[in-house]
């Protein structure tokens, strides 16, 4: 095992430098100047221009920018904002904001999505199966842009003119209930595809030789679901909510934005507007990294799921 994961390791190290290596060349090819956009409409002095730009490197070439930034990262060094800031320390004052949302967006995904396929695949072709394939249909649709500004008007104001103040607009000033609106509209999508594959799954396995088995045994048919169907439907389920992770942590920057949450996904859309080419590099780098390792998570999980999965 421990081989398995020292190789993993290695095999992601070509992973980060080419995801560190296409921001950058995003970023250098953005048009204008960093410099310009940080001083914003006032504008900077033409000598504290120059001086930014030299003090940052701005003017050298795009790979040798990139070198003094892999050169720093191999230090763990994510970089340092124009106004001198680590980037570490400005993810870190950020962070637990956005690990509160991931978390609660998987914990919605997870219950709702496997609620949903459930519900549809012991009810097969039956009207419940056709709302469940209908709401999934609609969550898939529905841009999170949408979903997230509906929400806030129907559940955040309207129900707060009607005094039941459950769902906060926007921030988190209100605790963990300010998460509720933003976790689901991060997890929109995300439920519909989560219940379509728990759907398929479970209609697959209801099929199986080894559920006749148990039926024709006289097992009750919460114990043939539960006991037997859904456990081996378990790895295709934690193999997609692995690999999940990774897309709800890109996701957050459009909802941290809509409900104004102070995390890592609203620093990085800051950043892009402001073209913090420190920012906006460490932050994907650091994204990217914790995807991997949710993934190497998902991978040794297997072993324990399934005792025939041997990854030596």
């Amino acid at each position: 095992m421990g081989r398995y994961v020292v190789r993993r390791l290695i095999q992601a190290i070509p992973v980060v430098l080419g995801a560190t290596l296409l921001i950058h060349a995003v970023v250098f090819a953005l048009p204008g100047s960093p410099a310009v956009a940080r001083a914003g409409a006032d504008g900077l002095p033409p000598g504290a221009a120059a001086l930014l730009r030299e003090h940052y490197r701005l003017g050298e070439p795009f790979l040798v920018q990139y070198g003094h930034y892999l050169a720093g990262l191999f230090r763990g060094d994510l970089g340092v904002t124009f106004a001198g800031v680590p980037v570490a320390d400005l993810m870190a004052g950020r962070f637990q904001v956005t690990v509160n949302l991931v978390v609660t967006a998987l914990v919605v995904e997870a219950v709702a999505g496997v609620g949903l396929g459930l519900y549809g695949a012991l009810r097969y072709g039956g009207a419940q199966d056709a709302l469940v394939l209908g709401v999934t249909l609609v969550l898939i649709s529905v841009p999170a842009l949408v979903t997230g500004f509906v929400l806030q008007l129907l559940l955040g104001v309207r129900l707060r003119q009607a005094g039941v103040g459950l769902f906060p607009v926007a921030g988190i000033a209100e605790g963990w209930r300010g998460y509720l609106l933003p976790g689901f509209v991060l997890a929109a999508s995300s439920i519909a595809y989560l219940a379509r594959l728990t759907r398929a799954g479970l209609l697959e396995a209801l099929r199986a030789g080894y559920i006749r088995t148990a039926v024709a045994k006289g097992l009750s048919r919460r114990r043939v679901v539960g006991l037997h169907a859904l456990r081996n439907m378990l790895i295709p389920l934690i193999t997609y909510l692995g690999a999940d992770l990774g897309t709800l942590m890109g996701g957050t920057v459009i909802t941290e934005t809509i409900f104004n949450l102070p995390g890592v996904g609203r620093q990085l859309a800051d950043s892009i507007h402001l073209r913090e080419q420190p920012v906006i590099v460490g932050t994907v780098t650091f994204l990217v990294l914790v995807y991997i390792l949710a993934n190497l998570v998902v991978d040794l999980l297997y072993a324990v799921l399934d005792p025939r999965i041997r990854h030596e």
